[in-house]
């Protein structure tokens, strides 16, 4: 059972399962090894790697140049086998993102001809000339933005991300990002990004993999000896601006491939919690429905039962249990569970579900629902409480609680999770004193 209380606490651990419960005091963070920093406001310098900007070893480590001439291996067989897939398995350490920025900027050839689409098939014979592209650039600047880091290490980041934060930069949207507070964090110069490597969405990818191999950048400067290419902050994936939680960040492009890799094969330990207009039935199981665009708004995604290329939606499966029954079954605090990310994909199957998440206007999750579904339930001297509560929602009510993943570096399997913020936590409070229903164990499927 889960219970939010709000001081504020963050906790971490390397067991290979955990179990949490938010306590009415802070409790202290802890890993094995002594040398990591905690809820840090120091940047660190960069990474174990050494070298300048000219030397060989920094040249493996972004790759820029490196040339592959090789014949697609027979071993294949019939099976089908994206180009960029391919590349990045014969490349050694490298991240998809730079393989399929070189493949755009038509640096790839298949049979001696120019293939610029990262999801053109091979098959056994072809003939592959590929050289990997200069290492793309993040246009930000570095902003003193406050960070709330849960855990740091000269390897990866593990930040809780406040609501209405924006991970990276976008047309119309270039500052006051998680990126540009990175950038400050890191001691990092104004970067540059190209489109293509900062959007990436191709079509065996989980979506919350986010395509920033690198941000970086020359650098000189007398904090270090170490060429940009070693401290590079990557984003691994994405919450979206309304959703707070847990976000893990690759600081070099090492570890970005392995945390990546990661998320590709569904390792990657994900719970989110959210509240929700009304119960769910059942109050636990799984939603296997695809994911694709709304036809008819480009903004949001909708659950499309039937065939998964119907409509272009892939593939999505959550599984979900309800752990409270709030005002009177007018609405829910639910856990969720992720087996793939798709875009929006915990938002558009709570709306499959006829349970949108309250404050999430995209989804149905208006304003006037909520307040339709608490009146009937919520006695007349507390409708005026109901009202100004509801007034203030101003996002989706949902919060990405736990993050587990193997270190890249170390092969620890760590585990952080991070209770609501004050907004989530007074909502729920509120719905609590109209009233509160646990639900039984034995009305649970396994979770």
């Amino acid at each position: 059972m889960l219970s939010f209380h709000s001081c504020g606490c963050c906790r971490v651990s390397t067991s290979t399962a955990f179990h949490f419960q938010f306590r009415t005091s802070p409790s202290s963070l802890f890993l094995c090894s002594t040398s990591y920093k905690f809820r840090s406001t120091t940047a660190s310098a960069g990474s174990g790697f050494s070298g300048d900007s000219d030397s060989d070893g920094d040249r493996k480590l972004n790759f820029s140049g490196v040339r592959l001439e090789e014949a697609v291996d027979s071993t294949i067989g019939s099976t089908k086998l994206r180009l960029d897939s391919w590349i990045s398995s014969r490349i050694n350490g490298i991240s998809r993102a730079r393989v399929q920025s070189s493949i755009k900027s038509g640096l790839v050839h298949v049979n001696g001809r120019v293939v610029d689409k990262a999801s053109f098939n091979v098959k056994a014979g072809d003939q592959i000339k590929c050289t990997i592209a200069e290492l793309q650039k993040l246009r930000a600047v570095p902003e003193n933005i406050p960070l709330d880091i849960v855990y740091e290490d000269e390897h990866v980041l593990v930040i809780n991300k406040p609501a209405h934060m924006v991970v990276h930069p976008a047309p119309g949207n270039t500052s006051g990002t998680l990126v540009n507070g990175i950038l400050h964090h890191c001691n990092l110069p104004n970067v540059e990004f190209s489109k293509d490597e900062a959007l990436s969405d191709t079509e065996d990818s989980d979506d919350e993999v986010n395509s920033y191999g690198s941000m970086a950048s020359s650098y000189e400067g007398s904090h270090s000896r170490l060429s940009m290419s070693s401290i590079r902050p990557g984003i691994v994936h994405r919450l979206d601006k309304g959703t707070s939680g847990l976000l893990v960040v690759a600081k070099d492009e090492h570890s970005h491939m392995k945390l990546s890799e990661q998320f590709k094969q569904r390792t990657i330990k994900r719970v989110y919690v959210s509240l929700t207009a009304g119960v769910p039935t059942p109050v636990s199981g799984r939603v296997e429905v695809p994911v694709g665009r709304d036809l008819n708004n480009r903004l949001r995604m909708t659950a499309v039962a039937g065939p998964v290329n119907s409509r272009k939606a892939r593939h999505a499966a959550s599984r979900y249990r309800v752990i409270e029954i709030l005002a009177g079954g007018s609405c829910s605090l639910v856990e969720w569970k992720l087996e793939t990310g798709r875009t929006h994909q915990i938002r558009a199957h709570a709306k499959y579900l006829g349970v949108p998440l309250l404050g999430d206007e995209v989804y149905g999750g208006t304003k006037s629902m909520v307040l339709s579904l608490l009146r009937p339930r919520t006695p007349i001297s507390l409708h005026g409480k109901i009202v100004q509560m509801v007034s203030r929602l101003d996002r989706p009510c949902l919060h990405a609680l736990t993050l587990g993943f193997q270190h890249p570096h170390t092969g620890e399997l760590v585990h952080f999770s991070c209770e609501p913020p004050v907004d989530f936590d007074e909502i729920l409070s509120q719905l609590r004193r109209i009233g509160s229903e646990s639900v039984s164990f034995s009305k649970r499927s396994n979770f």
